[in-house]
């Protein structure tokens, strides 16, 4: 069975869209990309329709589909992440130029697509079996924009 693949429907930004998740992200690379032949209906001779990319192994497929549907947060891809360095890398580099920060790590892109960026210490901790250390994670998380690992170390530490 061949795996599946995520299809992101776009308003002209496919390919602006999969060159800055490629540039982020590690393991990733540009698949192809399909351009309108002379003749497609609606569409200029050159733009792109389809653009395939891989990120951090995963492969996606970005259409421009124009502008009937968008994004909403029903569908969201986690970036797991081992460090503050790793948290703070992403979230910037997805909320800069239009991006939009939402709570507890959640944000959306310049494009409108949802991203959760979730450190690998919050999902630890908020499994621990102290019902207190866990309950004092997500207190702090819950005040959060972006996810702060010291600030959840300290909850935890001091619960």
């Amino acid at each position: 069975m061949k795996p599946i693949t995520p299809m992101l429907w776009f308003d002209g930004q496919a390919e602006q869209a999969m060159n800055l998740y490629v540039s982020l992200f590690p393991d990733s690379k540009v698949l192809g990309v399909m351009r309108a032949p002379k003749g497609t209906p609606g569409t200029p001779e050159g733009q792109v329709l389809t653009a395939s990319f891989r990120i951090n192994g995963q492969e996606f497929t970005a259409l421009n589909g124009g502008p009937q549907f968008k994004f909403n947060e029903a569908v969201s891809f986690v970036v797991h992440c081992d460090t503050q360095e790793e948290v703070d890398k992403y979230w910037n580099a997805l909320t800069k130029d239009g991006g939009e920060e939402s709570m507890c790590g959640w944000l959306k892109d310049k494009f409108g697509l949802s991203w959760q960026i979730t450190p690998n210490y919050l999902i630890e901790k908020m499994q621990d079996q102290d019902p207190k250390k866990s309950q004092a994670v997500m207190q702090a998380m819950l005040q959060m924009r972006k996810i702060d690992i010291p600030t959840l170390k300290r909850a935890y530490e001091s619960a």
